[in-house]
């Protein structure tokens, strides 16, 4: 699971992508690809915007709901969390410093 969210991540349209998702959950794909030519200037296609939704949510970063004909993307930071939790160590004692 790691490997596919370090994937996800690396590229820069994807953490865009994650970035619109965090101002506004629950976007279709027309508003994310909306989003993107106007606030970031970034000229792709909706099959492209898709597949970068598909490999996110194949990542468990970006998780969809339907509701009638529409498909909404929302948010998903669990997987960062446990990246996160993996490697940080509890706040036990404050590092020492060497001295000179």
């Amino acid at each position: 699971m790691a490997d596919e969210l370090f994937r996800a991540l690396a590229d820069p349209t994807r953490r865009t992508i994650l970035d619109e998702l965090t101002e506004k959950s629950g976007q279709t794909l027309f508003e994310i690809c909306s989003r993107l030519s106007v606030k970031h200037h970034v000229g792709i296609s909706r099959q492209a915007v898709s597949q970068h939704l598909a490999l996110l949510e194949a990542a468990g970063l970006v998780e969809t709901r339907r509701e009638g004909r529409c498909k909404f993307h929302d948010l998903n930071t669990a997987p960062l969390r446990r990246i996160a939790e993996r490697w940080l160590v509890p706040d036990a004692a404050e590092p020492e410093e060497s001295a000179p």
